[in-house]
């Protein structure tokens, strides 16, 4: 069961949403919507499935519906038609008290700007979601000390945000959203508002987070490299529709069309190819069952760029390996020339 489902979600803004809807569903873009009707679509017939475990990245222009998507997640907006399902369960049947359980223990969300409480300190803002528990104060705090931990904030605990830069702010944003241990993560353009360094670091330490945590996160983002370096699938919005789901290699080198096309043309595909996409299977071993002095071994999800200068300073063959240690394919310089050539 997917931790996550939108099932043929349609969000129409306006005065009346239901009237405008059969418009939406008979075809009608969105421009033509807001043109003719004066109501702005914000999804149009959308459907995701998001299994546990795994990074969504949604992504798209401004205006594309990304963060009208996420925020169907946890109600904060509710569809004009369509399903929302978390663990199989449609969270729009939920009543008040229901929809408080699922936002107070299931779910945690990080927003661009941060979100913190000026006039309390870092331990304290992190231990917010741990209080509206009802936790006691022992337990708050050596969750919340782990967490600044995580984050590599310790040291700051009693720092007020006023007195920590924009990517320190935005860790507290996310130890805090981390602390009451939720299964799912929503992320709506949260590294966007910080300095590019200071946004890459934040990247490697949701992805190192991540690798220990397994959390089941939807990220939203309006950057290609962000949504690469992040997704375990990409989601591209495009006027409120869903264009293309795939793997970051399948967006890459198969676009659905010349919305998703454009977006990726300028892609180094050597930062996304992963050595178990492109490795002939091991009964196609150009070297026949013999292995090379040359051989260099890499695991399945070795990136390219992490072993081309190798390949091409010493034309090594590339045996493909499972986190056991075995066999699963090889790579030659041709498979690698094939994978980087965008003809």
């Amino acid at each position: 069961m997917p931790k996550i489902e939108l099932k043929n979600v349609y969000k129409i803004f306006g005065e009346d949403p239901q009237s405008v809807l059969p418009l939406v569903q008979n075809g009608a873009t969105k421009e033509e919507i807001l043109e003719e009707t004066d109501h702005t679509v914000g999804l149009d017939n959308v459907s995701i499935s998001v299994e546990e475990g795994e990074t969504f990245v949604c992504m798209g222009l401004s205006g594309s519906g990304k963060s009208t998507l996420i925020r169907h997640i946890n109600r904060l907006i509710d569809p004009t038609e369509g399903e929302v399902l978390v663990d199989g369960v449609n969270v729009l049947e939920f009543n008040e008290s229901e929809l408080l359980e699922l936002r107070r223990h299931k779910m945690s969300m990080v927003f661009q700007s941060f979100g913190l409480f000026p006039h309390k300190t870092v331990i304290q803002n992190v231990a917010y979601g741990l209080e509206v528990q009802d936790k006691p104060l022992e337990e708050r705090t050596r969750i919340s000390e782990e967490q600044i931990k995580a984050v590599g904030l310790n040291g700051f605990e009693h720092q007020y945000p006023s007195e920590l830069s924009g990517g320190m702010q935005q860790r507290v944003g996310l130890a805090r959203a981390l602390a009451t241990n939720p299964g799912i993560l929503l992320m709506d353009e949260a590294f966007s508002a910080l300095d590019p360094l200071i946004r890459n670091d934040m990247q490697e330490q949701l992805v190192e987070l991540q690798s220990k945590l397994h959390k089941t996160i939807v990220f939203i983002t309006h950057d290609l490299d962000e949504s690469l370096k992040l997704g375990d699938h990409i989601g591209i919005l495009n006027g409120g529709r869903l264009v293309q789901v795939g793997k970051p290699e399948e967006i890459i080198m198969n676009p659905a069309d010349d919305y998703v096309a454009a977006f990726v043309k300028d892609v180094n595909r050597a930062k996304v190819m992963r050595a178990k996409t492109i490795m002939l299977s091991a009964e196609q071993n150009p070297l026949n069952g013999k292995k090379s002095a040359e051989t260099l071994k890499v695991n399945e999800n070795s990136f390219v760029e992490e072993f081309l200068p190798i390949v091409l300073e010493q034309h090594s063959l590339v045996e493909v390996i499972d986190k056991q240690g075995n066999t699963m394919g090889f790579i030659t310089e041709k498979e690698i020339a094939k994978s980087l050539s965008k003809s």
